[in-house]
């Protein structure tokens, strides 16, 4: 059984820069994005300042690799009352990678985060929700590493990942060999066989406000998603990309900051960890099954702390 969930959304960001798109081969590789304007610093500022404007906190998933090379934002944000969960290191695809390929650059984006924060992290999200069927060992991986709320599961269809009707909609406990994840997927909106995340990235953007409002106020439970650049009408277009991919990518940049500022005027917001202290005791028990966990380590790791050495080859790619 679900708990009654908050009517306020769960407000989260997927901390990265303009130009870690998915599926798009225009980015380049790791070691040349040092060589593009980076405006995730002053985009995330914009976002803290909304935040404080309006009394909320969120929780922000962050790339490895952000961490890295602007700590002291990183450490702005952890000030300022938010969370901070990891996002991979190099926003690299779950099952574009073997189980221990994911491990290692898990492991990287988790030493980084703790050393930037001085505490062990605890959440995480897939890049793309890309935990698919084929590589449900993921998340036993998690548990490993010491995850314990995990925002990866993507209840429907989806062009990077998806888990179908395998897993319920709202927040259950998800039990591994490795010990329980606190889940906590993102709203969908189904029209036809199509699923919509009209609670963030590019249909959040897309979708008029009107759209968005309705199942704000009449779920019990809504799991956003943002990004620095979806409120970012300046930044740079990546030139080379198709038709559908730049529509997706830039679609609704000039009117995106006025509709999330209306929702928090009207819905407000919380962290994921205010959303789980309200018990989850009732939530719905699921088991990693034996064939999901089949194909990872048994090797046993002990929670990330920080101070430890990083062995990740570049990219974090199989």
């Amino acid at each position: 059984m679900t708990p009654a969930a908050p009517t306020a959304p769960i407000l989260t960001v997927d901390l990265e820069e303009w130009f870690h798109l998915l599926d798009c081969k225009e980015v380049g590789e790791s070691d040349q994005w040092l060589g593009l304007e980076s405006r995730v610093v002053e985009n995330t500022h914009r976002l803290l300042d909304l935040f404080d404007q309006h009394s909320v906190k969120a929780s922000f998933f962050v790339l490895g690799w952000v961490a890295e090379h602007y700590p002291a934002l990183i450490r702005q944000i952890q000030t300022r009352g938010h969370e901070i969960g990891c996002h991979s290191h190099w926003h690299t695809l779950v099952w574009t990678q073997t189980p221990a390929a994911f491990r290692q650059e898990t492991l990287r984006a988790l030493n980084t985060l703790a050393d930037t924060t001085g505490q062990p992290i605890q959440m995480y999200r897939a890049p793309g929700f890309s935990i698919r069927t084929d590589c449900l060992w993921a998340f036993e991986i998690l548990a490993e590493l010491g995850i314990t709320l995990d925002a990866s599961v993507f209840p429907g269809r989806h062009a990077h990942g998806g888990l179908g009707q395998r897993y319920p909609a709202t927040p259950f406990r998800l039990e591994t060999p490795s010990g329980p994840l606190l889940e906590f997927p993102v709203s969908l909106a189904r029209v036809g066989p199509l699923d919509f995340a009209y609670a963030g990235g590019g249909y959040f953007r897309m979708l008029p406000e009107w759209a968005i409002r309705y199942p704000f106020r009449t779920r019990p439970y809504t799991m956003t998603y943002f990004h620095p650049r979806d409120f970012d009408p300046g930044q740079p277009r990546l030139q080379g990309m198709g038709a559908s991919r730049s529509f997706r990518a830039y679609v609704g940049l000039s009117h995106s900051a006025q509709k999330l500022t209306n929702l928090l005027k009207e819905f407000h917001g919380i962290s994921i960890g205010e959303f789980a202290q309200r018990g989850s005791e009732s939530w719905e028990p699921r088991q990693l099954t034996t064939a999901a966990h089949a194909s990872s380590s048994s090797t046993n790791i002990s929670p990330v702390v920080g101070n430890q050495s990083n062995s990740t080859p570049k990219d974090g790619r199989a």
